[in-house]
């Protein structure tokens, strides 16, 4: 799952083309600086200005955010674990106490990602449980990225857990899932996750079924639907064709061959 988590760079924080008098005000303000280099996937220079932003005391914690997500993002590249311990350091030392409820919700996605990248894969999902709960606190693209994370982290930790154990939390995902998609249809993460977590429970005909269904219902999301169909494609290789194989006496090629068919009959 972690090619999925590599398009979720800026998991709050969306990235969006800044007009030239805001990005000439924010090179006389550090932690706007800061803020706007991030979104621009620009770590390295987002760190230094976080840090130069800090020496205002009122602005320290804030800018200690800014340098958490952005020691997250270089160790999601690296995986260097200098990146993580700055990343935790920051979250540590900061008091959320005075943010507003945007840099809230950033402090608890920086805390989720971190604990994932700890390997603490529960509690990163109960983590980011706590925000995928409440519809109002993200933006449509956000909250899917922010489910996403919720999902991943629940199916990291489900793998270590007995076979009674494991159904029980992919069932937690698909119901969670099948929601998702009847308050947003356009879900690529639902639509991904039903046929995910159905595969972890061998349920190979719901999982292939699930696959169908998002595939022709992809053109929805805001890529119309590449990202999504991306992904379907890597399940179906990845695991629902040998499990459907074994399951069957159709052969592998076979079931690929089928399903060449349903994307060409559904193709734009």
């Amino acid at each position: 799952m972690l090619a999925r988590l590599g398009r979720l760079v800026l998991a709050v924080l969306l990235v969006f083309v800044r007009p030239m008098h805001a990005r000439a005000a924010d090179e006389r303000d550090p932690l706007a600086k800061a803020r706007s280099l991030y979104k621009e996937q620009q770590f390295e220079a987002a760190i230094a200005a976080a840090e130069q932003a800090r020496l205002t005391q009122a602005r320290a914690d804030s800018a200690d955010l800014i340098a958490a997500r952005a020691y997250l993002e270089r160790f999601r590249a690296s995986a260097a674990s200098d990146d993580l311990t700055s990343a935790r350091d920051r979250l540590r030392r900061l008091d959320p106490v005075r943010f507003g409820a945007r840099e809230r919700v950033e402090f608890v996605v920086g805390l989720g990602e971190a604990l994932y990248y700890e390997g603490a894969f529960g509690a990163a999902a109960d983590v980011f449980g706590s925000i995928v709960a409440r519809a109002e606190v993200l933006a449509p693209d956000a909250r899917d990225r922010a489910l996403d994370w919720w999902a991943t982290a629940l199916d990291r930790d489900a793998r270590a857990r007995p076979d009674l154990e494991r159904q029980a939390v992919y069932q937690r995902v698909r119901d969670r899932m099948r929601q998702e998609l009847v308050d947003r249809p356009e879900s690529a993460t639902g639509a991904y996750w039903l046929s995910a977590a159905a595969l972890g429970q061998g349920d190979w005909q719901a999982a292939w079924d699930a696959a169908e269904a998002g595939w022709v219902r992809a053109p929805l999301g805001t890529d119309r639907g590449k990202s999504l169909r991306e992904d379907l494609d890597q399940l179906m290789e990845r695991g629902i064709v040998s499990e459907r194989a074994k399951a069957t006496a159709m052969s592998p090629d076979d079931l690929r061959g089928e399903w060449e068919q349903f994307k060409a009959r559904w193709a734009r």
